[in-house]
């Protein structure tokens, strides 16, 4: 099930699906851990006996953010409870705190009785063992907690409605503290969990639970005729103790609406700041554009790992994730926040990436967000004997983008630690991790972690980390160095002319391999990814042999049913739904889409050929979720998204794409 919001703040990052429950919890890193594991915290509301969960098929839903902001506009209204809920909600981006606003109304315009029920299935540390949950009198708060991780759960309506003290009110008339609760347990012995408590309207009022437990809470309003009734909820995230109560301290003082005014304000001037002149595009393009940034700032660390996606759903399959930071995808996202003129989280992203290389200058396959190595299915050994477990084009793209964002902001000061650290060996690697006899990159894995040789795309990249590793070379007056970074690069693209072009198709091979005897193997399986042979430098994208290629690209992997886009390669059976090849050779993926979009707005030499661009980057925009949320596929014949959603790649090759596409329009008002 796709993530169709995602709410963060860099340290923090809570994820919604299709019916608006929380799915997935991350604290204190972006992808590391997830205190939720998939598991639904489910929103439940009653109304004069009736009772309905969100995740009940009759809601009518409405799932969108309020413009240019990581704040939700979600309306809400089920047929037969006859209520109307408007949500709007933000993860701080300060402090580690969800807040939740509900303004409940009754559309019939009668009287009615309602409660909101709220239940929580944490697995803190992302396991359910040694838990504890509790009810709290004094701050009228229900509390998770195990080890350095603790959750505040609170909430507060308004002064008329509530069952407290109305003299112990919050900010602006609110009165602070959950009406109803229970702690229990869930997942052991038969247990469904305490949600099964709300559904006939009251909870049990259990005060603690320890092992494998879960909480939920409940407010109850009264709804007047023809009136609306605000209910608010948060949670608050800390270490300890002490520091989750003073961030509700905070919350009590100020009044929760000061924290979403101020976290709108935030994101405005965040995306603001920054935002070229789109006015050239149509409205959904340039909507897509901003929310595209939006959603990558939330897969983005504050230590500076990105995130490749966090939709913890694709587990199922393996029992992994995406909530990894791949050198590949990290680089290219870095890029693309590069050339859309954000200069912070690439610097933290390059500095990540110095960390964790190893000291031979490689970057293994991905790492977690704290920097540890993450899992992988890389082998150590092929053909019995010890084979580096890497996917070369991750060493390669991050030199690549490290030079595309120096050659932007010309941070001198930022580089300089990072030539020693990072630029030299990864250059040098890239120029020793060679065939001697054809000066081809040695064999590794692609790019879609499937299959292992010499392919197009990492070749691409390759050329494009040594190109950079001499411009860098050069730039700090190491002439000698530059020389043999730029002699590795040539040598590689004579090669490709050699031993990749298959003159009889008169298009790139996507992969050779040399076999025991001295012969090449060919896999001539056209991928959209040969794309790396002219997007990092080593073709001009006009060069007839790059022509001929994405001619075929196009040609072969175009999707031809009613939905569309560009598959990876031919019989793609990643997640695959049809075999009818010739006519569905894969998935439609979105970067696979922007790819082909790219390459025709690098190429156009009219305003009309400058138009197919534009209708791809729509045919994206017009396959987003209703929050502007890209997956990484979409069915071939439904435009479901499949796989994880969002995938941080998507919106970072969409950015990239308007990017080039404005950088194109410019040039043609130039020319006439």
């Amino acid at each position: 099930m796709p993530r169709n919001l995602v709410l963060g703040n860099g340290n923090m990052l809570v994820a919604l699906d299709k019916t608006h429950q929380i799915r997935d919890f991350y604290c204190p890193h972006v992808g590391q851990s997830n205190h939720a594991l998939g598991h639904p915290f489910r929103m439940g509301v009653w109304v004069d006996s009736a009772f309905r969960w969100l995740d009940d098929d009759r809601w009518e839903r409405t799932i969108q953010y309020k413009e240019q902001t990581l704040v939700s506009d979600i309306r809400l209204s089920h047929p037969d409870l006859d209520v109307e809920l408007s949500a709007t909600e933000a993860v701080d981006f300060h402090e580690n705190l969800l807040l939740r606003r509900f303004d409940v109304r009754i559309p019939s315009g009668k009287q009615r009785e309602v409660r909101l029920f709220f239940y929580h299935d944490f697995h803190i540390n992302q396991n359910e063992v040694g838990d504890t949950a509790y009810y709290e009198p004094e701050r009228r708060s229900v509390f998770h907690y195990k080890g350095k991780n603790w959750f505040m759960i609170n909430g507060a309506v308004e002064a008329d409605q509530s069952p407290f003290d109305a003299g112990e009110s919050l900010y602006d008339g609110l009165v602070i503290g959950v009406h109803q609760w229970a702690c229990g347990l869930k997942e052991i012995h038969n247990l469904q969990g305490t949600w099964r408590d709300a559904e006939d309207g009251v909870l049990s009022g259990n005060d603690v639970a320890h092992g494998s437990v879960d909480s939920t809470i409940g407010f109850t309003v009264h709804i007047p005729a023809e009136k609306t009734v605000r209910v608010w909820y948060w949670m608050a995230i800390a270490p300890t103790f002490e520091q989750v109560v003073a961030i509700n301290r905070s919350v009590r003082r100020r009044g929760p609406e000061f924290y979403l005014e101020r976290t709108a304000a935030f994101w405005k001037l965040w995306l603001g700041s920054h935002l070229p002149d789109l006015s050239n595009l149509p409205e959904s393009v340039s909507q897509e554009y901003e929310r595209s940034l939006l959603v990558i700032r939330t897969q983005i660390d504050n230590e500076g790992a990105i995130l490749a996606a966090n939709d913890s759903d694709i587990s199922t399959a393996v029992r992994d994730t995406y909530s990894y930071m791949w050198p590949r995808d990290g680089a290219l996202v870095a890029n693309a926040l590069t050339r859309a003129g954000y200069i912070d989280l690439p610097r933290a992203f390059y500095q990540f990436c110095q960390r964790v290389l190893t000291p031979q200058g490689y970057l293994l396959h991905k790492y977690n967000p704290d920097g540890s190595l993450a899992s992988s299915w890389h082998p150590w050994r092929r053909d019995g004997e010890k084979a580096l477990p890497i996917q070369e084009d991750e060493t390669a793209l991050v030199l690549w983008s490290l030079w595309q964002h120096f050659a932007r902001f010309g941070d001198v000061y930022f580089i300089k630690p990072l030539y020693r650290a990072l630029i030299n060996p990864m250059a040098d690697f890239l120029a020793e991790y060679r065939d001697p006899e054809t000066g081809l990159p040695l064999p590794s894995y692609d790019l879609w972690e499937e299959r292992y040789g010499v392919l197009g795309w990492t070749v691409g990249a390759t050329w494009g980390g040594l190109d950079a590793g001499a411009k860098f070379a050069q730039a700090f007056g190491e002439f000698d160095r530059a020389k043999k970074y730029r002699q590795a690069a040539d040598e590689i693209k004579q090669a490709t002319d050699q031993y990749l072009w298959l003159e009889d198709e008169q298009r790139f091979a996507r992969m050779i391999n040399r076999t025991p005897d001295g012969e090449w193997e060919i896999d001539a399986v056209i991928d959209a990814s040969l794309v790396g042979l002219w997007q990092y430098g080593m073709y001009a994208p006009d060069d007839p042999k790059i022509i001929a290629t994405m001619q075929a690209i196009k040609d072969r992997l175009w999707v031809k049913t009613e939905v569309g886009g560009v598959a990876r390669y031919e019989n793609d059976n990643y997640h695959q739904v049809s075999q009818s090849i010739d006519d569905v050779p894969g998935n439609p993926w979105f970067i696979t889409t922007l790819w082909l979009a790219e390459w025709l707005a690098v190429t156009a030499k009219s305003t009309q050929a400058l138009g197919k661009s534009l209708e791809l980057l729509e045919w994206v925009a017009g396959r987003a979720l209703s929050s502007g949320i890209l997956a990484e596929q979409v069915h071939p014949y439904t435009n479901d998204p499949l796989s994880v959603s969002p995938l941080t790649w998507s919106h970072a090759a969409f950015v990239a794409t308007v990017q080039t596409w404005l950088s194109a329009h410019q040039r043609m008002e130039m020319h006439h």
